[in-house]
C-alpha cells in the first residue's frame, strides 16, 4: 500500500478543522470537556455550601443557648 500526500492529508489535525464539520465535531467536544470539569467542579462546590451550612446553623443553635464558639 503506497501512502500519498492526498491519503495522509485527512489524517492530519488541521485538514480536519478546516472543513465545517471537522470544526463542529471540536466545538462539541470542547463543550463536552468543559461540562464535565464543571460538574466535578459543582460537587465540590456543594459540599462545601453544605458543610458551611452546617456549621454555621450548629453555632447559630449554640449561640441561642448562650454558649458562644466565637
Amino acid at each position: 500500500m503506497v501512502f500519498t500526500p492526498a491519503s495522509i492529508a485527512p489524517l492530519q489535525l488541521g485538514g480536519l478543522l478546516a472543513q465545517p464539520l471537522g470544526q463542529a465535531i471540536a466545538v462539541i467536544v470542547a463543550i463536552a470537556v468543559v461540562i464535565i470539569v464543571g460538574r466535578i467542579a459543582l460537587k465540590i462546590a456543594w459540599r462545601l455550601v453544605t458543610i458551611a451550612a452546617l456549621i454555621v446553623g450548629a453555632l447559630l443553635v449554640l449561640s441561642f443557648f448562650g454558649i458562644n464558639v466565637l
